[in-house]
């Protein structure tokens, strides 16, 4: 793997997962507010998917009521390094966000570097990002196409009369609970590295916010922002997870 032709992730990247935003899981405004205002220091944002409880960019309803969070994004990108991995929850999202790189799940895993350091000396590692929802079966990546295929979105959108069938999406979508414990998570993590070139995965999707040091490479579940309350930060060449701070009490409501 050519290290000269990886994006360099810098000291001060954050990266959000799985928020699921939705007016039952509040809270993203206020982080990319705080973000924006200097109060959460950031050199670079990626977003590891399902960031939105469900959107996509040919979904007019959903485009509507999450206006607010789409323009922050979008403002956060005119001053910083911005990059967003499409999840099951959030995809076709190129069109709301023109400025900002976004990876559809067909190109994920990808492959940036960063500066490991320790008391002797830096080194470069490699680092593999996705949203996590990769390396499944047939029939799941079957369905994840179908669900993105840009004609089905719209002729949903052509008889989504007074918007009835995003409003019953919604109303499914915010009430499941999404925040489980997997079991032997640590076994699942290192079969997820197992036949990797990289030194270290990075993954969302499961909500599980641990990491894994084991040895030779490293596995990094980041913790849902919505579950764990916590973002994952790349901080003196290590990845650590910070818990938010919400000023705003009711943002947090679960």
């Amino acid at each position: 793997m050519c290290l000269k032709n990886l994006k360099k992730l810098e000291d001060g990247t954050i990266f959000l997962a799985d928020s699921h935003f939705c007016e039952t899981r509040l809270g993203l405004d206020e982080f990319l507010t705080q973000i924006k205002n200097g109060e959460i220091p950031c050199k670079s944002l990626v977003f590891l998917g399902d960031i939105f409880e469900f959107i996509s960019g040919e979904s007019k309803y959903f485009i509507k009521i999450y206006a607010k969070e789409i323009a922050l994004i979008n403002e956060l990108a005119k001053t910083k390094k911005v990059y967003y991995f499409e999840g099951n929850h959030d995809y076709n999202m190129q069109k709301l966000f023109p400025n900002i790189k976004v990876y559809k799940r067909n190109i994920q895993p990808v492959n940036f570097a960063y500066e490991s350091k320790t008391k002797d000396k830096i080194k470069v590692k490699t680092l593999s990002i996705s949203h996590g929802d990769i390396n499944t079966g047939f029939i799941y990546n079957v369905y994840c196409a179908v669900i993105r295929n840009t004609l089905l979105m719209h002729f949903i959108n052509f008889f989504d009369f007074k918007f009835f069938i995003s409003k019953e999406t919604y109303n499914a979508l915010k009430i499941k609970s999404i925040c489980k414990k997997m079991n032997d998570f640590k076994t699942f993590a290192k079969k997820r590295i197992k036949d990797t070139k990289v030194d270290t995965v990075l993954e969302g999707h499961f909500h599980q916010g641990k990491i894994y040091d084991f040895g030779d490479k490293m596995y990094i579940n980041a913790p849902s922002f919505f579950c764990q309350n916590q973002y994952l930060v790349l901080e003196h060449g290590a990845f650590k997870n910070i818990d938010f701070k919400s000023i705003d009490a009711k943002s947090r409501i679960k």
